[in-house]
């Protein structure tokens, strides 16, 4: 297999970023902007998100087994930008970002469109990402998009020409 062909082609894949956030037992919040991530049952509402193994919201979500994943609206690059590097809370903020605690004591981004409260099902282990398969179990409306929802989520293309991740 060509190796430049094979990223394009997996780059063709449209990828919606998110930021996927988890407290531990114990420990501080954890977060990182999160882009595999889609809907796999509607009974009962299942999502599967791919998960960097050596991330820290990878350990606090096993330890906690629940996490919330926050959708980010178009024109939150800087958002997306800011957790592609560990989280610190301070000041009540997580990395600079409002924040309102989830039922499951996840920190829930005050300025995502929305968020998904989601139970950890299974970990699937295979490659550099595992997939933790989660039951959506509580959902917050921040603001209610104009027009189809899915054109309001903020895209990974949407961060520019020479980002990718992926392939």
């Amino acid at each position: 297999m060509d190796e430049q062909d094979r990223k394009t082609a997996l780059r063709m894949i449209p990828y919606g970023l998110y930021v996927m956030t988890a407290e531990g037992k114990g420990e501080a919040p954890a977060a990182a902007t999160v882009n595999w991530v889609t809907q796999t049952s509607f009974n009962p509402p299942l999502i599967a998100v791919g998960v960097k193994t050596d991330s820290g919201v990878y350990a606090a979500t096993k330890s906690a087994g629940h996490f919330v994943l926050n959708i980010l609206g178009k024109g939150q690059k800087g958002a997306a930008f800011t957790f592609f590097k560990p989280a610190e809370l301070e000041d009540g903020k997580l990395s600079g970002e409002e924040i309102a605690w989830a039922k499951n004591g996840a920190p829930i981004l005050k300025s995502a469109p929305a968020a998904v409260e989601c139970q950890l099902v299974e970990i699937v282990e295979k490659g550099d990402h595992h997939t933790f398969i989660a039951e959506v179990t509580n959902v917050h409306v921040n603001r209610h998009p104009e027009g189809r929802p899915d054109e309001a989520v903020l895209e990974m293309k949407d961060l520019g020409e020479k980002v990718f991740y992926g392939g």
